[in-house]
């Protein structure tokens, strides 16, 4: 068989890349009415079409143009992982320039979560995360950011469910990606498509300032969880070095700017890690640096990694630091650890097709 030239084989559009507008201006193209370009969003957000074909209130021969000139997401998935307690799935994707990433859902009693990728690798560098220590590859576009939300709510919909939360804390920092990350939340939560409430979708940020800024300033309602981890300069430049660029005392001010101009709560995650930051000494000064501010700590046993050497608290420990912040006024619980056996937990995501 005649191997084909990479060059002259056109990638076809990614629907999930394009806006309502983009939509529009493809139909006309076409010399369609522009109403197509709503059944078209209304088949990909509403009722998650994968083929062409699905979509019987559009003319057969629209369908096969579309057919020959787009696709439905550009995800390809690679491996697939279910938990021991078969509560929570990881996928490995790849993506069309074979970078990978990871996408893990987590079902629960009453809701399903999906944590999403913003980025293939990070540029952060958080000693203690899978992902910071890849290094950056690149951003993730809207449209793979939409393909992994919409993988899974296929898969939900075949059993009468549906996704009824997102958090936006895989792999990358999602407000290094700004544009797309906002792109893609807007187009979880638009109320003709997908309609996902902006509150049920929660973006994880080492706290880049300009960025959360811009987020208070656009008024965002999507809660934000702030990567802390640490409370003094020193002890958290050693575990995320973007740090040394916002210190603490900055990041708190852009944090209470966040919490006037949103009118939102701000949730800080705390990784704890065993005879390190989980001591009495250091919920202390967590409890100082948040009293009177309108948070909450979200205190996660740290997970494993091969290249950090931290090991988890013990409950003890965790039960005697929430006690500790309840003195300063400051409300904390434990994130419920899931999908660890598939290193599925935070901290844990990375571009690997064998674990281990």
């Amino acid at each position: 068989m005649e191997e084909l030239d990479p060059l002259e084989t056109a990638q076809k559009i990614d629907l999930f890349n394009l806006s309502q507008a983009e939509l529009e201006t493809m139909m006309k193209e076409l010399g369609q009415p522009k109403f197509r370009a709503k059944q078209l969003w209304e088949w990909i957000y509403h009722h998650f079409a994968a083929e062409h074909e699905e979509m019987t209130n559009l003319p057969k021969a629209l369908r096969e143009a579309l057919a020959e000139q787009t696709q439905f997401g550009d995800l390809t998935p690679v491996v697939t992982e279910l938990s021991s307690d078969e509560h929570t799935e990881k996928v490995l994707f790849e993506c069309h320039d074979g970078r990978l990433i990871e996408t893990v859902l987590m079902r629960y009693e009453k809701r399903n979560t999906i944590c999403m990728s913003s980025q293939a690798g990070c540029a952060m560098g958080c000693v203690f995360c899978a992902t910071g220590q890849m290094g950056f590859m690149r951003h993730l576009t809207v449209g793979e950011m939409v393909g992994q939300f919409i993988y899974f709510a296929r898969k939900l919909k075949a059993e009468d469910a549906r996704i009824s939360n997102v958090v936006m804390m895989g792999m990358g920092e999602p407000l290094h990606n700004y544009d797309n990350t906002l792109a893609a939340v807007d187009r979880m939560t638009d109320p003709k498509g997908i309609d996902l409430g902006n509150r049920k979708i929660t973006i994880s940020t080492v706290g880049m300032i300009p960025a959360m800024k811009r987020y208070a300033d656009e008024q965002r309602q999507t809660p934000l969880a702030v990567s802390l981890h640490a409370a003094t300069d020193a002890e958290r430049t050693a575990l995320i070095p973007p740090n040394k660029r916002w210190p603490i005392a900055e990041l708190m001010d852009a944090c209470r700017y966040t919490i006037e101009k949103t009118g939102r709560r701000l949730t800080f995650e705390w990784a704890l890690i065993n005879g390190k930051n989980d001591t009495i000494e250091q919920a202390d000064k967590l409890g100082a640096l948040l009293q009177g501010m309108l948070c909450h700590v979200n205190l996660i046993p740290l997970n494993p990694t091969k290249g950090f050497d931290g090991r988890p608290s013990n409950p003890e420990r965790v039960e005697a630091f929430i006690n500790k912040l309840s003195d300063y006024g400051v409300s904390a619980t434990v994130r419920v650890r899931r999908g660890i056996d598939i290193q599925a937990g935070c901290g844990q995501l990375r571009d690997r097709v064998v674990n281990g």
